[in-house]
């Protein structure tokens, strides 16, 4: 796997300046749409970002599907292959598409960011986890019909829980 592998802290500081961006673009309680992103404004964390859409012939059969509109060139590592215009399912094993189709319904479903950390094991890598950030974006203001995302690579070994062994 040739993913960049960075520190958390960095990891850190990359999801605060794209939630950072992401928040600048609200109008009080309208979400911004993907007309109101700037790649400029986000140019340093391009390589890891990434759209997803909410399809909507998912929405009006009652189920919410997702598909990769776009993932920066940095993703390409960590899937081992190019995931723009795939779906969930072409992308992940069964049970890791199931985690990823739970976690962005709860952003479609309560029109606010998540943050989580999903291990690589799916990928044969289970030393290395993605640190997420997804956040909602609504061509309407209000219904979220596509989600923001950056993923940063960490290995196991640098995420400090101060848990010790007895």
């Amino acid at each position: 796997m040739a993913a960049q592998i960075g520190a958390p802290g960095a990891a850190v500081r990359a999801h605060e300046e794209l939630f950072a961006y992401w928040a600048s673009l609200r109008q009080g309680a309208r979400l911004p749409g993907r007309r109101h992103l700037d790649p400029n404004g986000i140019k340093r964390l391009l390589p890891t970002v990434s759209l997803i859409d909410v399809l909507p012939e998912a929405r009006k059969a009652g189920a919410l599907e997702f598909r990769m509109r776009l993932a920066g060139t940095g993703l390409y590592g960590v899937y081992g292959h190019e995931i723009t215009g795939k779906r969930l399912s072409d992308i992940y094993n069964s049970s890791a598409a199931d985690y990823w189709r739970t976690e962005l319904s709860k952003v479609v479903s309560e029109r606010r960011p998540a943050v989580g950390v999903h291990n690589l094991a799916w990928r044969g890598a289970s030393h290395l986890s993605i640190l997420w950030l997804r956040l909602p974006l609504a061509s309407d203001g209000n219904e979220v019909d596509m989600i923001l995302g950056l993923d940063a690579v960490v290995g196991m070994s640098q995420i400090q829980t101060g848990i010790r062994a007895a």
